[in-house]
């Protein structure tokens, strides 16, 4: 074990060095934010894959596999359909709109208003309980790993991704997120899916040893599979954490086919994930929850060295979406609640100054994201609970302002207040874990959206023009944006 535990700690030490080194670059706000808008296609692809591939989508993805076999795939292929459809019918449009947040980009469709404001506040508990359950995954790898303690484990990986973080912003983020993405690759993709079938004697020992239904592509369940699509697929349309990532290309042609690139990959880790999974329960037809699937496998099959490196793979994914809900939930708690209740809108102080204020925000909402994993036990409610207000209440605001003219300020709100109301009701009286919140909370955010949109009067035309020239890249505003540089 000793050579596992020297790779997880070089691995380890390497993220806070790049986060001191990302210190350098980030000297203003956008540099700080959204890595300059600077970022070409493979940095691009990498970091947005990275983020997007969490340890919900490795471990979780493994458990599924080992639950219901090749269907287990559905969760995170889902992700990627969603990653697909962002970076094909959209990021061009939001990366020219050069904002840092979600709710700016609406202040700017629907001409500004209270939408902004609460809209943010239900993107910062979208994305604080998004980092909650990243970070409560350090707990199992690192109990793999050292038999560590709950709380000592939390605190160790949520403290060296609040490090990197705070230090650099988005430029460490990026850079620490390459790293992740390149160790994912060859820790799951190219060590543990092939061992993993070699050791269970192949698919055709797979298929012999387990029920037809786990070759079964729709064996988890059409019901399933369609909650996935409305949670996942759309949560990737809308999420401040994904469409911060989508700010940091240097151009829409990056964030259109490096985003495909990105949602490409996904699919593929999917699959991978489930198969694993698949062949862990050949392996292990008995353990006592399927989550544990990846930690059994990973300590009793794999040699020394691979399994420190499937090990980092694992934290990988787990600091990776950590990292970008983080400095996701500052950014909106700073920019959409903190100058908005003081008062300052367009904060007038310098980029410098905010570059600092950006930084205490991260630091700030780490300390909060440490203690309320600590506090929490039940990680998949938690995520539950995250995506069903992301998609009830934004995402039908979000995408009728992309699509629709008609659609004004009163009605956005509508939506968000009747779509977050009736999916917090609905998780009171069936369960955060049924499927009916969405479902309804879906339904009333589009009913009450189209009806006081159309019983309210139109967008000011001075307003629909300027958001016409900024999704075309052409509003004076954007001067002051650095020019990209090559890369």
């Amino acid at each position: 074990m000793a050579v596992d535990y020297a790779v997880i700690v070089v691995y380890l030490a390497g993220m806070l060095a790049m986060g001191w080194w990302g210190m350098r670059r980030a000297r203003s706000k956008s540099e700080f934010l959204v890595a300059g808008r600077r970022l070409g296609p493979s940095l691009y692809s990498g970091t947005m894959a990275a983020i997007v591939l969490g340890g919900a989508s490795t471990i979780g993805g493994v458990g599924l596999g080992y639950q219901y076999g090749l269907s287990g795939a559905w969760m995170v292929f889902t992700i990627g359909l969603g990653l697909l459809a962002l970076s094909v019918f959209f990021s061009a449009r939001i990366a020219r709109l050069k904002v840092y947040t979600v709710s700016e980009m609406l202040d700017l469709r629907y001409g500004g208003g209270r939408a902004g404001v609460i809209s943010g506040v239900v993107m910062w508990a979208y994305t604080l309980m998004l980092a909650v359950t990243s970070t409560i995954a350090y707990a199992t790898i690192f109990d793999v790993l050292f038999d560590m303690n709950r709380t000592v484990a939390i605190v160790l990986g949520g403290s060296i991704v609040v490090a990197y973080s705070t230090l650099g912003g988005m430029w460490s983020i990026t850079l620490t997120d390459m790293v992740q993405f390149v160790v994912k690759t060859i820790g799951v993709l190219l060590l543990l899916l092939p061992i993993a079938v070699v050791k269970a004697g192949g698919f055709g020992e797979m298929k012999a040893q387990l029920p037809t239904a786990y070759f079964d592509p729709l064996g988890i369940g059409g019901e399933t599979i369609f909650t996935y699509v409305l949670i996942y697929t759309f949560g990737m349309l809308i999420g401040q954490d994904i469409w911060q990532r989508v700010f940091t290309a240097r151009s829409d042609r990056t964030a259109k086919w490096g985003g495909t690139v990105a949602g490409t990959y996904c699919l593929a880790y999917a699959l991978a994930g489930a198969v694993i999974g698949t062949a862990a329960k050949v392996l292990y037809p008995k353990l006592g929850s399927p989550d544990d699937a990846f930690a059994t496998i990973v300590k009793d099959e794999l040699p020394v060295g691979v399994r420190g490196l499937v090990l980092a793979a694992a934290l990988a994914a787990v600091m990776s979406t950590s990292s970008g809900a983080l400095i996701a939930c500052a950014t909106v708690a700073n920019n959409d609640i903190w100058s908005r209740l003081r008062g300052l809108g367009e904060a007038p102080a310098g980029d410098h100054d905010e570059v600092k204020g950006n930084r205490a925000f991260i630091l700030l909402m780490g300390l909060a994201v440490i203690a309320t994993a600590i506090a929490i036990d039940n990680v998949v409610e938690a995520l539950t609970v995250a995506y069903n207000l992301l998609v009830g209440g934004l995402l039908v605001p979000i995408l009728g302002g992309l699509v629709w003219r008609r659609g004004t300020v009163h009605g956005a709100l509508a939506s968000v207040v009747a779509g977050g109301l009736a999916v917090i009701v609905l998780m009171a009286t069936y369960g955060v874990l049924a499927n009916e919140p969405v479902y309804y909370g879906l339904l009333a955010s589009l009913a009450a959206y189209l009806a006081v949109s159309l019983a309210t009067p139109a967008t000011d035309a001075a307003v629909l023009a300027a958001w016409r020239e900024r999704l075309a890249g052409r509003s004076p505003e954007l001067a002051s944006e650095p020019v990209a540089a090559p890369q």
